[in-house]
């Protein structure tokens, strides 16, 4: 196996992770103050802020996805360059994708403890937010198809 593939595939699906790791982060401690406020007001604690601090998560499937179609190309003499870029650089932008989805959710779990409204609202921009890291994913798996 080229080293340089498996470290690109290796560093996709890590950058994807610590992401997610930062997006959920941030996303369940505003869960946790928003449940705090409602239970200090004396309000029912909306167990829907959950899919908030959920969400983020799947940036590290799409970073798995891409690493084992990258350790799939290990045979491609030459490759290992390009792909360890590839696997930088896609991991990057799904991470980022993960963090600021975290960031909006954070917002998310806010306002839907507050006020009980606009859940539907809140999962499509978080939805949008999250589509970054889909295009990411399968723009680099077309690029992974033209290493030959």
């Amino acid at each position: 196996m080229d080293a340089m593939v498996v470290s690109g595939a290796i560093a996709c699906l890590s950058l994807s992770s610590v992401g997610s790791a930062i997006g959920t982060g941030l996303a369940a401690a505003s869960a946790v103050g928003s449940w705090k406020k409602c239970y200090a007001a004396g309000k029912p604690a909306p167990f829907t802020l959950l899919t908030f601090v959920g969400l983020p998560l799947s940036q590290t499937l799409y970073g798995m996805i891409l690493m084992f179609v990258m350790v799939g190309k290990t045979a491609i003499a030459g490759a290992g360059l390009a792909m360890l870029l590839l696997g930088l650089f896609a991991g990057l932008g799904i991470g980022a994708s993960a963090v600021f989805q975290g960031r909006a959710a954070a917002a998310a779990c806010d306002a839907q403890a507050e006020t009980g409204q606009g859940l539907a609202n809140y999962v499509i921009a978080l939805g949008v937010v999250e589509t970054v890291a889909i295009f990411v994913m399968v723009f680099t798996i077309i690029a992974l198809g033209k290493i030959v």
